[in-house]
């Protein structure tokens, strides 16, 4: 009998981890508990963080024409129209 890969979801690995790092976080958990929660944790982490190196060269492939990369500026959410003073620059 053989066993198939669940297909890897990004957004539910993310919402895991960020719910493992309150548990953590909370102090609630005993020591092996929180051992356990590291562990899962670190895994996730590095699922997730493959998951973003896949993407990130698929995108590059996507981008790559006649054997040389071209670059395309990122869609920015801020209307041309808006003007304002620098500290309209600020992404946060």
């Amino acid at each position: 009998m053989t066993t198939k890969k669940q297909p890897f979801d990004f957004e539910q690995s993310l919402n895991t981890l960020q719910a493992t790092v309150e548990q953590l976080e909370s102090g609630d958990l005993g020591l092996d508990e929180a051992l356990q929660a590291f562990e899962k944790g670190i895994g996730l982490t590095r699922d997730c963080q493959q998951a973003l190196d896949n993407a990130r060269q698929r995108i590059t492939m996507l981008l790559e024409q006649n054997g040389e990369l071209q670059e395309a500026p990122l869609q920015d959410d801020v209307s041309p129209s808006r003007t304002g003073s620098k500290s309209d620059d600020i992404p946060f």
